[in-house]
């Protein structure tokens, strides 16, 4: 049973980073999504901006550097109560690196899909986030 304290959102940063018009994703391996696909991300930790959160995720999880990173949606996400999340999405382009898998225990397997051609099934928190490049949306409440 949890308590009310307990069931509080908690922010979640994700980043959508593209190479050559492909876009990066990993087979989650965590039990959240379990075999689905996803871009990096993870919480936001205290005293820390949102940029210094997404390029902080991507390194930890992939071993990349990014630049332009950009705001692309904010979502209230409740996909996979009890865990509710505010998830902020970013795009980003690839810098430097090549994909590492850094975190088997979250998320590996990591590729450069074509937007047209992403494999299934897609983690449901990147659906506002592909939805946002086709209509520029960038707002979506629960």
């Amino acid at each position: 049973m949890h308590t009310q304290k307990e069931l509080r959102p908690k922010v979640g940063i994700g980043v959508l980073i593209f190479k050559e018009g492909k876009l990066l994703l990993g087979k989650r391996t965590s039990v959240l999504g379990l075999g689905e696909y996803s871009i990096p991300g993870g919480h936001m930790e205290y005293n820390e901006s949102f940029e210094e959160c997404a390029r902080r995720e991507v390194k930890e999880e992939t071993g990349l550097a990014v630049d332009n990173v950009r705001f692309l949606t904010l979502s209230n996400n409740k996909k996979y109560l009890p865990k509710h999340y505010v998830e902020i999405q970013f795009a980003a382009d690839w810098k430097s690196g090549e994909p590492q898998t850094l975190e088997p225990d979250k998320i590996g397997d990591w590729d450069w899909y074509d937007l047209d051609k992403l494999p299934k099934p897609l983690f449901a928190l990147l659906a506002n986030s592909l939805d946002a490049l086709k209509t520029g949306k960038n707002f979506y409440d629960a």
